[in-house]
């Protein structure tokens, strides 16, 4: 008997080398309407007005939660690494300090 299950659609990512380098944001927004997720990716530069928008990615709600889940689940497995190496990744323990950091006290 012949085996009718299709094949699965593979997908060939390409990287550009422009793209590999990355690019550095240090803020997120995100707002979202009925039919679409926004998130801009911010590189903020202390002592300066203005932050420059270095990416915006528009996701559909159900992209949006499949991302959600995949940055669930890969800081959980940074989190058990960091348990598991010894190192202190976080001078806050399970704190996040706001952006800006924590005001200093003289």
């Amino acid at each position: 008997m012949e085996n009718n299950c299709p094949k699965q659609n593979q997908i060939q990512v390409e990287l550009t080398d422009e793209v590999a380098q990355g690019t550095y944001a240090n803020l997120a927004i995100i707002a979202h309407s009925s039919s679409e997720f926004i998130i801009d990716f911010i590189r903020i530069v202390p002592g300066t007005q203005k932050a420059l928008v270095k990416s915006r990615i528009i996701l559909t709600p159900d992209n949006a939660k499949r991302l959600l889940f995949a940055l669930q689940d890969n800081v959980r497995k940074f989190e058990e690494t960091i348990k598991n190496d010894g190192n202190n990744h976080f001078p806050f323990g399970e704190f996040m300090p706001p952006i800006g950091g924590i005001p200093g006290e003289a």
